[in-house]
């Protein structure tokens, strides 16, 4: 187990490494710097705002909100007609029928707020046509989203005395043709290199050894594959994601898609210090958020490493670790790095059933999504973390007896109030969701009902109706698949929490840094509370940590940590 350790944090120590130049290209796209790609994609970028027509004036914060919701509100219903009409519409080779009402709302919603979330199983559930025209557009149109919010707020912390945050339609275009397309091209090609289709024809019948059938979906996988990853989107080709060999052949394509999970959000991080030309800064809160992603993929992997208490009762060797729902060409330390990786950034991706990881392995992804501020999904990771840099500022700035102050500009009433309400919405829509659906559960008349939602009563059962509104409100789309969760119920309250746990988290971020953009900047004296020093540094994480887990503390002691006491473990 010190052998897949050792692996994970070399294999981390690239992802660090790599993020550097991508977030230096970023910080030079949005500034209007020259680039080496640009005799490439600066006519494509032209195209497309001539195409669309749309306007390149500056915007307040608003305006620019006003953009994003009005853009992702037309994105939300042309899916929705996508889907419900999928059966009419061409590349369908597999005849898949149209999508029932219900749960083409919550696909529809799922893609469009970048969350990602499967009701349906991916291969049986869309046509090509939906999975090119509905999953793929939604997968770059809404992780750009995330990073033009991202460079919004970058833009209000950098300025002074500032009355605008630039211009959403210009930024998600250049975010899509300019940062998403060049990386998204190259892990395609690796992907189809490596053995992920890349076909418009529909499933093949293959003649198994034992003389049977067996039908074998296939399609454009490796471009989905790409975009997914790198947008930190999450749904895949196929029910069983990236732990499907078509989406996640080798070992190789493993580590590609595992990049691709954090390059950007990591990247977001130094674009960050090169925007408010503060890189120590910048070094401060990637340190804090590795300090946090660290200890959470040990923990996995020791956890999954240990093997499963209740297997190892019944005599089977768990000295290579837990097996259960991994694929055999990752291993138990591969899988642990998977999920924490992509629960920590909003992607929700899997190359193995999280519901079958052991408890305290499972439930680190939960804190990963608890958290939602550990580099993030791309742009908006970053914006939760400048949360809690505003709250951590106002408790130190009250514990010395100063007026916070962050980057020169006074944090006050409004600015907290702005924050608290991001913050508070998170667990007030997991808690509360979570509760109610307890409580209708356990009114279902009759077993037979009440099994069709939930096969595993008891902590592991509450385990995977938290996990399914905590990924919902997490953006995330990762799932403890245990639960039966397409239904009416779960489609729609889902649906309803993506929406919100979508906006909410930017709007008001926005307007908080609007109001400090506003501000004029004062110099830094020797009593001002410098952002940029370790000190800092390890009460942002302390904060964090505090804050960030605190009122989920009870529902883990339900779910994972009653789950793991029952087993009998007592090392």
């Amino acid at each position: 187990m010190s052998a897949d350790i050792v692996i994970n944090l070399a294999t981390i120590a690239a992802f660090v490494l790599t993020s550097v130049p991508i977030g230096r290209y970023i910080w030079r796209v949005f500034t209007d710097q020259p680039t080496w790609l640009d005799p490439v994609l600066a006519p494509v970028e032209g195209m497309v705002l001539r195409v669309t027509g749309a306007s390149s004036a500056q915007q307040d914060w608003r305006a620019y909100c006003m953009s994003l919701l009005a853009s992702n509100l037309v994105m939300w219903g042309a899916a929705y007609l996508l889907l419900v009409m999928q059966a009419a519409l061409p590349l369908n080779p597999d005849g898949i029928a149209s999508m029932e009402p219900t749960l083409a709302f919550n696909t529809a919603v799922s893609f469009a707020t970048n969350t990602n979330l499967q009701h349906y199983s991916g291969e049986t559930g869309l046509s090509t046509f939906s999975q090119l025209f509905v999953v793929v557009w939604l997968q770059f149109v809404t992780a750009a989203t995330g990073i033009a919010a991202g460079i919004a707020v970058f833009r209000g912390l950098a300025g002074s005395r500032l009355d605008t945050l630039g211009n959403f339609y210009r930024d998600c275009t250049r975010a899509s043709v300019r940062v998403l397309l060049p990386l998204a091209l190259p892990v395609a090609l690796v992907l189809a290199w490596q053995g992920a289709p890349v076909t418009y024809r529909g499933a093949v019948t293959a003649r198994t050894v034992e003389g049977g059938t067996q039908t074998i979906a296939r399609g454009m996988v490796a471009p989905e594959v790409a975009i997914k990853q790198l947008g930190t989107n999450g749904g895949g080709y196929f029910g069983s994601n990236s732990a499907h060999p078509f989406e996640n052949p080798t070992p190789l394509s493993n580590l590609v898609e595992a990049w691709s999970i954090v390059a950007i959000p990591m990247a977001m991080v130094w674009t960050f210090g090169h925007f408010v030309r503060r890189r120590r800064l910048a070094v401060v809160l990637f340190a804090t958020m590795l300090a946090i992603y660290v200890p959470m993929v040990v923990a996995a992997t020791l956890a999954e490493g240990a093997g499963s208490a209740p297997l190892t009762a019944l005599g089977v060797d768990a000295s290579r670790g837990s097996f259960e729902g991994k694929e055999v060409r990752f291993g138990a330390g591969l899988s642990a790095l998977w999920a924490v990786t992509t629960t920590v950034t909003s992607n929700g991706s899997v190359n193995a059933m999280h519901d079958s990881m052991t408890p305290l392995g499972g439930l680190m992804p939960l804190v990963g999504m608890w958290l939602n501020n550990v580099f993030g999904g791309v742009g908006v990771g970053f914006i939760n973390m400048v949360l809690y840099v505003v709250v951590t500022v106002f408790v130190a700035g009250m514990m010395v007896g100063r007026t916070p102050e962050f980057l020169g500009k006074k944090v006050e009433a409004r600015e907290m109030k702005l924050a608290s309400l991001a913050l508070l919405w998170h667990p007030l829509a997991i808690l509360v969701t979570t509760a109610i659906a307890c409580l209708v559960w356990v009114q279902t008349p009759g077993p037979g009902a009440a099994l069709a939602w939930l096969k595993n009563p008891g902590p592991h059962g509450f385990s995977e109706m938290l996990y399914e509104f905590t990924s919902a409100a997490a953006n995330n789309g990762s799932g403890f698949e245990g639960l039966g969760d397409n239904t009416p119920f779960w489609n729609v309250a889902t649906g309803l929490v993506m929406l919100c746990s979508r906006y909410i988290p930017i709007i008001a971020p926005v307007a908080l840094v609007a109001s400090l953009a506003a501000k004029p900047r004062a110099d830094e004296s020797a009593g001002s509370l410098r952002a940029d020093s370790a000190t800092f540094g390890v009460m942002l994480w302390g904060v964090t940590i505090i804050v960030g887990l605190l009122m989920f503390l009870p529902v883990a002691v339900l779910g994972p940590i009653a789950e793991h006491l029952s087993q009998g473990v007592t090392r």
